[in-house]
Formats: structure tokens, sequence, C-alpha cells
């Protein structure tokens, strides 16, 4: 049965919640986008499932951690292939894209400033590179515009979220992946996303 009423709870930013906002912009589904100040999150905290944020809210059920709550959104409303096998690839993809954010994420917690400097280097001129590469390769295969099969799925949400922010970061340059360019107007021309990215509070994170 489908839920009557979504609340998503988070912090007012992009952060882990924003993958799942824009998967219910793109379907055009009603939802209640609550932004919890920070002063107010001590207090907010022993209500949550584990202790953090995102926590979905479905007809008065809380649900944690925002992996889940995307892939909920993205099967319930359509966003996960027609198939088990597009599942596969919907879930590929999103593997492969936190493997992007793990190597990225190393950067942040090298402290020797001399080792963070070279560790940065490298993963943008090694690492980075090469998840760009697999991104173009598939993105080249299955020849759509789109990840797996011919429409929007979580796949292109979740990669599509992630290199928006490491391109506004000045982290990645999609100049040399032509279908990585073409794949980001695709998500940006969805008229849902489009409308939603409009009206968008941006921040750093």
């Amino acid at each position: 049965m489908a839920p009557t009423t979504i609340k998503l709870l988070y912090f007012d930013a992009r952060g882990r919640a924003e993958v799942s906002r824009l998967v219910l912009a793109a379907v055009g589904q009603q939802f209640e986008d609550i932004r919890l100040p920070r002063e107010k999150w001590a207090t907010e905290k022993a209500n949550t499932p584990f202790g953090q944020l995102p926590v979905l809210e479905i007809d008065g059920r809380r649900y944690a951690q925002s992996l889940a709550i995307a892939t909920y959104l993205a099967r319930e409303f359509g966003l996960y292939g027609t198939t088990n096998e597009d599942g596969l690839a919907v879930d590929q993809v999103i593997q492969l894209s936190i493997d992007l954010s793990s190597s990225i994420a190393r950067t942040h917690r090298e402290r020797d400033e001399t080792k963070k400097a070279e560790l940065v280097k490298k993963t943008q001129e090694v690492d980075v590179p090469k998840f760009l590469e697999f991104f173009e390769k598939l993105l080249h295969q299955n020849g759509s515009g789109y990840f797996v099969g011919a429409t929007l799925t979580l796949a292109d949400i979740i990669v599509y979220d992630q290199l928006d922010s490491l391109i506004k970061r000045g982290f990645v340059n999609t100049e040399m992946y032509p279908s990585i360019q073409a794949f980001i107007r695709n998500v940006e021309g969805n008229e849902n996303i489009k409308s939603y990215l409009k009206t968008r509070t941006e921040s750093d994170h």
C-alpha cells in the first residue's frame, strides 16, 4: 500500500537527505521537507531510531539510514528499473559511487598537512579520473543518457548529486567526459527536478 503521508527530517543542508529529496521531486511526490535547526537537534535526537539523521516518517512510522530511505523511495515510486537485473545494474552504479566517496573521504581524515596535500593530489589526478572513466563507460554502453534503461533511476540521481557537489567544490572536471556531461543535462532536464533545483536551498554540503 502506498504511503499517505511522507515526512523527511534533516538539517537545512543537502547532505545525506538530498538524494531522497531529489527522488521525491523527480516523481512529483508531495512530502513534508522538515529542516531541523541545529540548536534543536539535541532534543530531537532521542526521537530518531538510531540518534542520527535523515529520518523518513511514513504514516507515523520512522525509519533511518540514508541509503535505505532513498532505496525504499526509489522502489516505491518506480525509479529502480523494471526487472531484477535492472535493480542489479542500479545497485552496481550506487556501489561504485560509494567507492568514489570513500576514496575522497580519505583526504578529509588525514591530519598531517603535507601528507594530506599529497593525498588530495593523488585523489584528484588518479583516483577520481578512474571513477569518472567507469561512469563514462557505463553511460556510453547504455546509450540512453542514463545509467540503466532509458529512464531516470536512483543510480542517476545518486551519481548526479555526487558529481554536482564535487564539481561545485572544484574537485571534479567533466570536460573530458562527454557522456557524463550529457547525463548531467538529462537529469537537470527532468521537469520536476528542474523546478526543484530552482528553489533549492544551496549549501556547501
